[in-house]
């Protein structure tokens, strides 16, 4: 017989020592390490400039790229959602408080494709088994370093390759440390900022990556320049209806494109 462990689970320590008397641990590299398929950015990103930053990243997404972007709050789900859809985004989100049925559209619209973008609080960090996302982004960082390396994990897998995009400010400062040897170990890029930001004195000036193209990946400094990205393949052109209806309106239950399995697992253990 086989169980699920969480190595850096207290509960799961205390589980095993009290009711297993001869178990084996296995894992399948180190506990707590990232892929090199996933290429990890950290941009530094005050909190009044993500929306921008975020838009920025999606506006120059290729189309039908499916990414998954983390926020830490249910209300930030919900509130984020409505604003990708302000602004033409096909977008769909997943938290705590859905209902199983709310929960199972809106991962179908995801997998299909009809809504590419994905908002979802830790709740789709762990159990959910969802192919080809391409892109991660943590729009809010997690508390802890462990969490982040299961958000990440959800592209990259199976021998494909990812991206792992994250907002960090000065209220990550904890994680600094962390992803700083993370990305040693998968021989990613450090930010020299983020370099810094791991002794005691705090940095003068932030370093970032050159590009040629608007909106590349650690191309832009967001403390003083938010601005929006421009055109995107994953705007609709004009006004458009909202394909899976996951706004509380009206026309909710009305029409439901994509379609859900009957006997689909319940991964919220409701």
């Amino acid at each position: 017989m086989s169980y699920n462990y969480d190595e850096n689970s207290v509960v799961d320590k205390i589980l095993a020592k009290d009711f297993l008397s001869s178990y084996i641990f296995l894992t399948v590299g180190r506990v707590g390490s990232t892929s090199e398929n996933i290429t990890q950015t950290i941009l530094w990103v005050e909190e009044n400039a993500k929306r921008d930053a975020l838009i920025d990243l999606l506006a120059n997404s290729e189309a039908g790229t499916l990414t998954l972007v983390f926020v830490e709050t249910k209300r930030g789900a919900d509130a984020l959602e409505n604003y990708l859809y302000s602004q033409k985004f096909q977008v769909a989100s997943i938290h705590g408080d859905r209902t199983q049925e709310d929960r199972e559209l809106a991962l179908s619209c995801f997998r299909s494709g009809r809504t590419p973008v994905l908002v979802a609080t830790a709740v789709a960090a762990r159990g959910l088994d969802i192919p080809n996302v391409k892109h991660v982004i943590n729009y809010d960082l997690p508390s802890d370093i462990e969490e982040y390396v299961h958000r990440i994990g959800r592209t990259g897998r199976v021998g494909n390759l990812g991206l792992a995009t994250s907002f960090f400010n000065d209220k990550n400062r904890n994680l600094a440390r962390g992803l700083v040897e993370l990305l040693e170990e998968a021989n990613q890029a450090v930010p020299p900022w983020l370099k810094a930001l791991t002794g005691d004195g705090r940095p003068t000036s932030f370093q970032r990556p050159r590009s040629n193209r608007r909106g590349g990946f650690g191309a832009r400094d967001y403390r003083q320049t938010p601005s929006r990205g421009g055109n995107n393949s994953n705007r609709p052109s004009g006004p458009t209806l909202r394909d899976c209806g996951l706004l509380r309106d009206s026309n909710y239950y009305d029409s439901q494109p994509c379609s859900m399995s009957q006997n689909s697992t319940d991964w919220w253990g409701n």
